[in-house]
This record gives C-alpha cells, structure tokens and sequence, in this order.
C-alpha cells in the first residue's frame, strides 16, 4: 500500500527564525548566483549557444536574474532525437524507479526550499509566502505524481475468464513537449514536466522565457537526482521558432501547455494537422486561463466576503488563471461589501518583494504592464474607479491593486481576462441572476460562492460551471492532492493537475487477454 502524502507545510514568516532563514537565502541568491549564465541540457549534456535569453528581475529592471543558452530549430531537432531515442529504454524501467527519482529531487528541493524561494522572489517579483508556496507545490508535485504512479503501476483490475487471463495496464506515450508558464514558474514547470516523466514518457522542457532560471536549477536537480539522459531536456527559446517546430514535429506524441487562451488553441489547431510521417494523433493537454467570479450572496460575512475578493483578486498581482478578477454581488450588500474591499485594498502593502512585509509586488514585464495599463483605461470609460488606477513602471512594473465598479456583466473588463491587479464589481439582483453573470464568460475555471444557505450551496455545485468551485472562501490557492486543479470550456481541457487521474492523461490503456 502507497502511503499518503501530506502537502509540503508553509512556511510561518511570523517565526523569527523562518525570517531569519529567508532572509540569508535572499542574501545568497543576490551575492552568489545572480548573472550567471545557465546552458541548455541536451542528451544529458550542458550546450551553450552565444544567443542567450536575459531573465530580468520585473521590480528592478536594472536587474539581471541570469542569461539563459537560447535553442534554435537544430538544437530542438537533436532534443528531439535525443528524447526519442531515450524513451525505449525509459518507457521500460521500473516505475518504483521512475518515482524514487521524483522523490530524490523533491527532498533536494526541500533541503534548498528557501534558496528556491528567493530566487522566485527575484525573478517572478513574487512576495515572500507566494513564492514559499509556489515551492511548496512544486515538491507537492514531485511527491504525489511518484506516489500515484506506485498506485497505478499495476493498471486496472477487469475481469478474467476460466479460458483466459486478462489485464488492463497503462503504457506511457513517447516523446513530449512541456511549455510551462511564467506565474508559477517553479510548480507548474516542475508538475508538467515530471507528471509525463514519472509515467515513462521522455520531455522536452520549453520554459516561459521571463522565467528560465528556475527550470534550468530544477532540470539539474532532476539531472543529479538520477533522470538519465535524454530524459528531460531544457530547451529554452522562441515559442513561434523552437515552440512551433515541436509542436509541429511529427515525433511529438504529446504537448503539454499552460498559459494563455490564444496561443493554447493555437498549439491545439497545429498539433491536429497529421505531418509527414507521424502515426498517431497527438494528445493535447492544456489549461489556459479564466475570468473567474466570486459571487456574494445576501445573507453573506460581509468581512470574510471583501477578505476573499481582495485575496482572490490581488494575490500575486492577479497574475493567476484562478485569480478572482470578477464580483458579483447581491444588490441589497452590494454598497456595504465594495466599501469593506475598497478600505482591505487601500492597507495593501505594496513594493518591491524582498521586504517581507509585502502583499503585492510588481507584474512580470513591459508587456503586462502596458495591457493592465490599457484595460485601466478602459475600466474607467466602463465603471466608476474604486482604488488604484495607478502604475510607475519608471523602476520596475509597478501597478496599484485596482478596483471597479457597477460595471455591467457584458462589459469588458467583466469578460476578458487581464491577468493583473485589477477586479471588476457587478450587481446581481438575486441568486438566479448571480449564476447567470458568473457563467456568462467563455472560460469556467474557478469561482466561489460566499453563502450560508445550504441550498443555494447545492443549487451552486450543480449549475455554477466552473472546474474549482470554493465555497465561503476564496477562489485561488488548490493544493495537490486536495483540491485537483483545472477547468471547462475555454480554460482548457480540465485535464486536473494534482489529481488521481492526471497521470492516466499521459498514458495510454493496453489490454492483454492470454488463452489458459
């Protein structure tokens, strides 16, 4: 019998000592390994290219987090090849192996928890117990996904026959292409990357290019840890160069992608075109994002209502594709709930995360920057601004934690998801009403309902569409293995990471019947 896993504790930065740690953790990443130049991993092997992607420090511009080796279609084909090569021999070793390898990593990362942590700091600009946590799940990751395998290593039992013995067992894909995102850019990396390694499959690792460093330390931890070679390979680049090549390569059997909306359905259409050569449709897996609602009904706690509105909406800037950017609340509390936001948002602590005491710090670059600025804009043609409405991008991309209000459920702002420091308050009439607004986008990721009334509660379960549905609390922060992560429609194949069928979504089911 497999033993449970208990999720990676947070760390208490009430603690003195836990500060103290952090704190020469954070020393230490500035002094010793900032700057340096990080190679592509390759069969095994380290490979440096004079391009090179530069990983910027988002609240400091002047900042350089590390210069990362930058793969072109040649590098990309030898991954290839070298993953492909590769997974004849790693499809057939034991998958008690195939775990302990997972398990060997999550316990270096967990000896070296804060250092990951203050580099998160610095080159995600995430606060001190964002970036606690985004470690936290990234070891979650490593140790349910090798636990599960040891559940499933064995297949399904089905029926046999007096004439006959059968067995239903999982087998693992091929070669696959992990695109990781930026915004959980060490637990999201680390989670889609060994899920498909763990199952017997072979990766190749394209990271967010605003957030290589983390997976070029992870990929050598994962290296010392005993994964052979060829059977991750970290290739950072271009997505519309590097990306697209894989995707399109006819040796793909996989891709695994987390990020926006446009260019996940974008992977989706070109991995459905059959290349030359390729004998099997590729399976796609993907989470791309959502405009997620929180909705307050009337009999509501009014404070824990605006807590988890401002929780949900500026917990790491936003940046989150679970990040309640949307309010939808009952008209008779609507005034009293938007005033109590309005005064929580207001005592945010904001700045430059290395200080401890920081809520929300910057947005990840230029480029976010200028469209949370743009949607501002638009926020005030469409609603009344409530707080914030501010950004200085003069020293990094700072952006003040915004609201809005009396926006109407069709309005922009309530439809298109910004991926920043900004929520949207609408007004809903009644319950029936509230359910309408909040499944009224094309995304159904997360969302939650702050109610006492037990039947609205199962009238929600059943007709609020979302993946992740919280009820009186907010509607980010799944943790693996308790609150399986992914969502409908537009949000992406619901594929649940940190679930007990997240692994099967890499294999594939063989049955074998032997005569007696």
């Amino acid at each position: 019998m497999v033993v449970p896993y208990k999720h990676e504790p947070f760390t208490d930065f009430s603690v003195k000592e836990n500060r103290e740690a952090f704190e020469e953790a954070l020393k230490k990443v500035e002094k010793e390994l900032l700057g340096k130049d990080y190679d592509l991993i390759i069969n095994g092997e380290y490979v440096s290219t004079d391009d090179k992607i530069v990983s910027y420090n988002p609240a400091n511009k002047e900042e350089v987090i590390g210069r990362v080796s930058k793969a072109n279609q040649e590098l990309a084909e030898k991954a290839m090849q070298s993953a492909d090569k590769a997974f004849e021999t790693w499809r057939k070793v034991d998958p008690e192996e195939r775990a302990n390898v997972l398990f060997r990593a999550a316990a270096e990362i967990r000896r070296r928890k804060h250092e990951f942590s203050a580099l998160l700091v610095k080159e995600a600009g995430k606060p001190w117990k964002e970036a606690d946590a985004d470690t936290a799940e990234a070891i979650d990751f490593l140790e349910y996904y090798g636990r599960q395998m040891l559940e499933i290593k064995d297949g399904k039992q089905i029926q046999s026959r007096p004439i006959e013995h059968n067995q239903y067992k999982y087998i693992p894909l091929g070669v696959g292409i992990t695109i990781s995102p930026w915004n959980f850019p060490f637990a999201i990396m680390a989670g889609t990357t060994v899920a498909p390694i763990v199952t017997g499959n072979t990766v190749i690792l394209k990271p967010a290019s605003a957030t290589p460093v983390v997976a070029a330390w992870f990929a050598d931890v994962m290296l010392k840890a005993g994964t052979p070679a060829g059977v991750l390979n970290y290739l950072p680049g271009s997505g519309s160069e590097v990306g697209d090549y894989l995707v399109d390569h006819p040796r793909t059997r996989f891709i695994s992608f987390t990020g926006s909306r446009d260019v996940g359905t974008r992977i989706w259409e070109r991995a459905a075109k059959i290349q030359d050569g390729q004998k099997w449709l590729k399976r796609v897996i993907v989470e791309m994002g959502g405009k997620d609602t929180v909705c307050v009904d009337a009999d509501a706690d009014l404070d824990l209502a605006a807590q988890s509105i401002v929780y949900s909406a500026f917990g790491f800037a936003g940046q989150k594709c679970s990040a309640g950017s949307r309010a939808v609340v009952h008209q008779d509390i609507y005034d009293e709930v938007l005033d109590r936001a309005v005064k929580l948002t207001n005592e945010l602590v904001t700045g430059e995360t290395k200080d401890a005491d920081v809520y929300m710090g910057p947005v990840i670059d230029k480029g976010a920057y200028d469209k949370i600025m743009d949607y501002i804009e638009i926020g005030k043609e469409e609603g009344r601004l409530m707080a914030g409405g501010e950004g200085d991008d003069s020293k990094g991309y700072f952006i003040k934690p915004t609201i809005f209000a009396d926006l109407d459920p069709k309005a922009r702002l309530m439809q298109e998801e910004i991926f920043g420091p900004v929520v949207a308050f609408s007004k809903a009439r009644d319950f029936d009403h509230m359910l309408e607004i909040a499944n009224n986008t094309e995304y159904g990721l997360t969302g939650a309902l702050l109610t006492n009334d037990r039947d609205k509660i199962k009238r929600a379960k059943e007709d609020f569409h979302v993946g992740n549905l919280y009820f009186n609390r907010g509607c980010t922060g799944a943790i693996v293995g308790y609150q399986p992560f992914g969502g409908f429609n537009m949000s992406g194949t619901d594929s649940k990471a940190g679930g007990p069928d997240y692994l099967v979504q890499h294999m594939q089911p063989k049955t074998t019947s032997e005569g007696l």
